[in-house]
């Protein structure tokens, strides 16, 4: 009898082990369908949906934790870098990051201004057709709600699925939804913070997150919680004995600061939860579009399987056409058909075969006081040129409005946005749905932005009223010129009739966005001369619609 029992209870057990065993390799299957986790596979059976191709123009809520101190972009990390501003304002704010670290800002996020269904009016009113929020940044936190990762808004800080009201304000007003998705950064970028001062009267001490320990939470806040998940694991700890600002900022710049794709070999656990984080907010919110902050996709093969099973959900889902858009920087010729390519803050020379996007901000990726109190914002001036030049070469824009930590934006944000709606209501129709002519345009091409990204947006400011651009809808050519001319006076040589883009084709009509003045016009064989009517400098974009010639 005993022996009985004793096989019975094994029998039970190797069952429940095998279903236990089960349901972990569930977990990290993929969605099957047409397409493999490989580059191959993905560059041979994609295609790029018509909604994202006829959007152009999209807003981003680069908004977490790291807006909570309003001190600009990489405050979790610089705040423990010694010298870096973000060092020096914490300093002065908040204390020592010994004392007072990243984690003790996720009490102070409340978010309690945030209303994103009027934020949501706002950029629909802007002229956005698609709205992305931020999911998680390199600071670790992911604003959802996360059975992977217990370090989330909807546990801790707001106590709100972030991500998934973004999503119903976004649906709501009939905007296609994406998330950006920066945390396969977090295991190098945030170590730092397992650091200490290179030098003076805190030389030595290490900061918060090499001496926190779970038990350390009884009795607080985060009681349960394990701060190393959230710092990640110390794995390239800055070693003992560096003793100046110069050889602490050399060792970082060689360890913790070098930007790779690959799996941790001292944390291949961290790329693991990725995955499965990542998987369950494809498959919770199941957002139109993915931006990876990576330099092709992230991780190795767990990008990879994430990007065959986001693209095989959709084309499940949708008859066999693939709807939903994946974002990356970086990427090979060969790779920009299997992805989207993502130009941070800058553009490209000519027009591309695929469809891509820019992504910038007004001001700084994360919400900055000192860029509102020193009226810094970019002009719509500017963003009406940066669109127009980027959608003339097959690309999108995505806006990025900085929101304060409580969850609102400032005045000078609900100006831009008010203005680029004004803009966008009259020259819209040149922008949405067109696609690109034979050639972007004429004058500066010099907006690709090779350099730092200081250097690419000065690239477009440079634009103006010599440089032309052109988009095409059903029988219509879209002629934008970035600038007000000072002599009212607009010359294109490219439409001349003997040029090699029209051979011998005449126009036979011209309007000018906006008004229903008549246009003055002279199609030579070497140019097409504009006189502008008597019309307002706004110091804008203007367009013009030209007929008779596609």
């Amino acid at each position: 009898m005993k022996t009985a029992v004793k096989k019975l209870i094994i029998a039970v057990a190797l069952i429940g082990l095998a279903a236990c065993k089960e349901t972990v390799k569930d977990e990290f299957a993929i969605e099957q369908g047409i397409f493999e986790p490989t580059w191959e596979s993905l560059i041979e059976n994609n295609e790029f949906p018509e909604w994202f191709r006829d959007a152009k123009f999209g807003i981003w809520a680069h908004w977490g934790i790291q807006c909570v101190p309003e001190a600009g972009d990489w405050y979790a990390r610089n705040m423990y870098l010694q010298g870096e501003g973000a060092y020096r304002h914490h300093l002065a704010n908040y204390g020592h990051p010994s004392e007072f670290g990243f984690i003790d800002f996720i009490p102070m996020w409340k978010a309690e201004k945030w209303d994103p269904e009027a934020l949501m009016e706002l950029y629909v009113k802007a002229g956005a057709k698609y709205f992305v929020a931020m999911a998680n940044h390199h600071d670790n936190f992911d604003n959802y709600d996360s059975k992977y990762h217990e370090w989330n808004s909807v546990n801790l800080g707001p106590n709100r699925d972030i991500v998934g009201e973004w999503a119903d304000a976004a649906r709501k007003q009939g905007l296609k939804f994406g998330v950006s998705n920066h945390a396969a950064h977090a295991w190098h970028w945030f170590q730092p913070a397992y650091g200490y001062d290179a030098e003076g009267d805190m030389a030595g001490i290490r900061y918060d997150a090499y001496n926190l320990r779970k038990e350390d939470g009884k009795g607080k806040w985060w009681e349960g919680y394990d701060p190393k998940l959230f710092y990640t694991e110390p794995t390239m700890v800055m070693p003992d004995g560096i003793t100046s600002l110069d050889s602490m900022n050399k060792w970082h710049e060689e360890n913790d600061r070098v930007w790779t794709e690959k799996i941790p070999e001292n944390n291949p656990e961290f790329a693991s939860n990725w995955f499965l984080r990542t998987k369950e907010l494809i498959d919770k919110y199941e957002p139109d579009l993915i931006y990876f902050d990576d330099e092709g996709l992230p991780l190795e093969h767990y990008g990879l399987e994430i990007a065959a099973h986001y693209y095989n959900k959709s084309t499940n889902r949708n008859n066999g056409k693939n709807q939903v858009v994946i974002t990356a920087k970086e990427l090979t010729d060969a790779e920009q058909a299997g992805i989207t390519l993502d130009c941070e803050r800058g553009s490209i020379s000519n027009v591309s075969e695929y469809p891509w996007q820019t992504c910038s901000c007004i001001g700084s990726w994360h919400y900055n006081q000192s860029t509102y109190d020193r009226d810094r914002y970019k002009s719509v001036e500017l963003i009406s040129k940066t669109l127009v030049d980027i959608v003339s070469k097959n690309g999108n824009l995505l806006l990025s409005i900085p929101v304060k930590g409580d969850g609102s934006i400032d005045d000078k944000e609900i100006a831009f946005l008010e203005e680029m709606g004004e803009w966008m209501a009259v020259h819209g129709e040149g922008i949405y749905g067109t696609r690109p002519w034979v050639i972007f345009g004429e004058g500066s091409a010099n907006t690709s932005g090779e350099g730092s990204f200081g250097a690419r947006e000065r690239a477009q400011a440079s634009l103006s009223y010599r440089d032309v651009r052109f988009t095409t809808k059903d029988d219509k050519l879209y002629t934008f010129v970035l600038g007000f001319p000072t002599d009212k006076t607009v010359e294109i040589s490219a439409l001349g009739y003997g040029s090699q883009q029209l051979n011998g084709k005449k126009i036979t009509g011209i309007s000018m966005l906006g008004t229903d003045k008549p246009i003055k016009w002279v199609q030579n064989e070497d140019k097409l001369v504009i006189t502008l009517p008597d019309v307002e400098n706004t110091g804008k974009t203007i367009g013009f619609v030209i007929d008779g010639i596609i």
